[in-house]
């Protein structure tokens, strides 16, 4: 069975960068793609970034495209989320998703890591 363990939250102040990491264990994606997620109190899960494993396409959130950049390493079977230019909104619980199939596209995933909080300030 697949985990994903999940690093890199925190406290930053607004314009500050975050990097997040998802290292899976047990497991690949190589047929399918990962994903970060977000939720903030009292709001459903956003989706926010999207990397297909096998050719690297990416994919964003229009609220985060251009402050955010998902990668991937190979060798660590890994996938970060690089977060710049942090604005208040950005706060909320990331979470870091495995798709075994690219036909979850934004919708979700069917392997979840635990959480990881990120909290902007002013």
């Amino acid at each position: 069975q697949v985990q994903l363990v999940e690093s890199g939250g925190g406290l930053v102040q607004t314009g500050g960068s975050l990097r997040l990491s998802c290292a899976a264990s047990g497991g690949t994606f190589s047929s399918g793609a990962m994903a970060w997620f977000r939720q903030a109190p009292g709001k459903e899960r956003e989706f926010v970034a999207r990397i297909v494993w096998s050719i690297g396409n990416t994919y964003y959130a229009d609220s985060v495209k251009g402050r955010f950049t998902i990668s991937r390493d190979n060798a660590k079977n890994t996938v970060y989320l690089q977060m710049n230019s942090l604005k208040l909104e950005d706060t909320a619980v990331y979470y870091c998703a495995g798709q075994s199939t690219l036909l979850f596209g934004r919708s979700g995933g069917d392997y979840w890591g635990q959480g990881t909080q990120v909290t902007v300030s002013s």
